[in-house]
């Protein structure tokens, strides 16, 4: 087996359609669930910083989660100085 180049590769994909996280809905990946506790939340926007997948908006001075695109992570609720985030087992 002769040694790759940059010029060269043994094996390659070509993506003809990549699509977006917009168009392909992917939170049915989920096994927890991320649930706001509006008593809690402070609208800091902590979560929405940290959030990998932009699943998390402020509306009306609280956290909203739009589960069509949470992946359960939980990234949001260890990040929440209010601790008004907490996980839970996705029911299906």
């Amino acid at each position: 087996m002769k040694k790759s180049t940059k010029k060269e590769a043994e094996f390659a994909a070509i993506v003809t359609n990549p699509g977006s996280s917009i168009k392909n809905k992917t939170g049915s990946w989920r096994t927890l669930r991320a649930v706001v506790l509006n008593e809690k939340c402070t609208a800091c926007m902590t979560c929405t910083k940290f959030c990998p997948d932009g699943a998390i908006k402020i509306v009306n001075g609280k956290a909203k989660i739009d589960y069509d695109y949470c992946k359960g992570c939980g990234i949001c609720a260890l990040e929440c100085p209010a601790k008004a985030i907490i996980m839970q087992k996705e029911e299906k």
